[in-house]
């Protein structure tokens, strides 16, 4: 079967983006160091054009899919968890701005190709109306991606009867960002609060999370395709899970090529050689594998509900996202159980599996991998009750 033009852009932008792993895992060290991402590998990254992945093709974008946006995030992702993180996140961000009114695209869109913008869902800051516009205020933590952003989308809640969840779209240099990112994993993401105080939004450059949240924003009709018409919270859900995926990969590498090596203690004999060994690394292999078919699903869920007029449902999205928290859970103890089987030296500084193994225990703690609420949430929509979380 030939391929369509979109397809070979596609696989043109994974395979440039593949071919940046080896600078990206040369840094990965360097960025937990300096705590963000390295200047050299988001220039290298913008280079290849993966920005413009969610971007909007009346504005020069892709409009990727899930399977191509899963593709580029572990090609990443495996060489470091962290600057995968900010990657995937990046992208995504993209989408949220198609969402916004089409004034606010035409002004950001048609001035520059992409956004490098982080987006805060946490509801910690306060708008009030005020001329055509809306006053901001407040403090976002977990900025991902604000250590070379132009922009950021901030969340506030518009005072009045009926209280209006709205992202703001603002520029960088109007935000203050204060340095709090000191994490025993992820470090290398540069998730530093971000604080704004009384600033000025124009209305054109927010959006109201309600239509939003199911791909009815403002903006995402006038585009006209299933890309910007699923729901928001799973493709979230997906762009935290990657990294996770790429981790549990890359730490099921490393565990192999450590059983050819590891000679055990009071014996001549090579842990590979161990049956337990090679047991533990059959159900490693499975279970990694098993994780990034079940994620490739949630995927193909997304281009389904795109393809649809009617918007996905409440207890759809709960199971969306409570399948990911589960993907992630099995990512996180693929991790935990070759770290546990690759001996002490393993955890040594220079080792990249100790770093593998606190990045992976950190992602896992993000909300939406929250596997008390997700599952508590989906039970109470099977059961005709309101979920306690937005979904």
């Amino acid at each position: 079967m030939t391929e369509t033009a979109d397809q070979a852009q596609c696989r043109e932008l994974v395979d440039r983006v593949r071919a940046l792993a080896p600078l990206i895992a040369q840094n990965a060290e360097r960025a937990e160091q300096e705590r963000k991402p390295v200047d050299a590998v988001i220039s290298a990254l913008e280079d290849t054009g993966v920005f413009k992945s969610y971007v909007p093709k009346r504005f020069g974008g892709l409009e990727i899919d899930a399977n191509t946006f899963i593709d580029i995030g572990l090609s990443v992702s495996e060489a470091c968890t962290s600057t995968g993180w900010v990657t995937t996140f990046y992208m995504e961000h993209n989408w949220m701005l198609a969402q916004f009114p089409p004034k606010a695209q035409m002004k950001v869109f048609g001035a520059q190709p992409y956004v490098l913008a982080p987006a805060s869902i946490s509801p910690t800051g306060q708008a009030r109306r005020k001329d055509a516009g809306y006053v901001v205020s407040g403090r976002w933590a977990w900025g991902t991606g604000v250590m070379h952003a132009d922009w950021v989308l901030l969340n506030g809640t518009v005072d009045g009867e009926v209280p209006d969840m709205r992202l703001f779209l603002v520029p960088r240099d109007q935000i203050r960002v204060e340095d709090t990112w000191d994490c025993a994993g992820m470090a290398g993401t540069g998730s530093n609060d971000m604080i704004a105080e009384d600033v000025f939004v124009t209305a054109a450059f927010s959006e109201s999370l309600i239509g939003m949240a199911v791909g009815r924003g403002s903006g995402s009709a006038w585009h006209n395709s299933p890309c910007y018409r699923h729901p928001m919270l799973p493709l979230l859900s997906i762009a935290a899970a990657i990294p996770a995926l790429g981790a549990a990969r890359r730490s099921v590498e490393l565990f192999k090529e450590r059983l050819a090596t590891r000679t055990l203690y009071g014996t001549l004999s090579q842990q590979a050689e161990r049956a337990s060994a090679q047991m533990r690394l059959a159900h490693a292999t499975v279970r990694v594998g098993s994780a990034e078919t079940l994620l490739r699903e949630v995927g193909q869920s997304l281009a389904v509900w795109g393809a649809r007029d009617d918007e996905c449902p409440p207890d759809e999205r709960a199971r969306l996202r409570l399948q990911t928290a589960q993907i992630v859970e099995m990512c996180r103890d693929i991790v935990r159980n070759v770290m546990e089987s690759s001996g002490a030296s393993a955890h040594l500084r220079p080792h990249p599996m100790q770093r593998i193994h606190r990045d992976i225990h950190t992602l896992s703690c993000h909300t939406v991998f929250d596997l008390d609420i997700g599952a508590e949430n989906f039970g109470r929509l099977l059961l005709g009750f309101d979920p306690i979380t937005p979904v």
